[in-house]
């Protein structure tokens, strides 16, 4: 069951995302298990492995401002790395980066 401390203990700033949420602690935890369940997660991935860094920036960027606002800081912190990566346009490993991504977020949901 997803709590307040399991993700204290995950590395979420908690309390800046329950103030983002009016401090009601079941409209946030909700909202993170709902952010487990975003599209942008498998978006992200099939562009990656298909070398589509516009459809995969676009998909990045989405799940950037939904994990800062939860401020789920593991998963932010990765995301905005691929994000900025993408948006320069590098050439980069970004399936190894999306992997990272994806074991964060399974972590995640495990909790949830």
């Amino acid at each position: 069951m997803l709590t307040i401390d399991a993700l204290k203990a995950f590395g979420a700033n908690v309390d800046e995302g329950l103030a983002r949420c009016m401090n009601n602690e079941a409209f946030y935890l909700k909202l993170v298990k709902m952010a487990m369940e975003d599209g942008c997660f498998d978006r992200l991935a099939q562009a990656a492995d298909s070398q589509n860094k516009q459809e995969a920036f676009a998909a990045a960027h989405d799940l950037k401002g939904v994990l800062g606002n939860l401020s789920l800081t593991p998963l932010y912190s990765l995301v905005s790395q691929i994000t900025e990566l993408l948006r320069a346009g590098e050439d980069a490993d970004y399936p190894a980066q999306v992997a990272a991504i994806m074991e964060q977020r399974n972590k995640l949901k495990a909790l949830c």
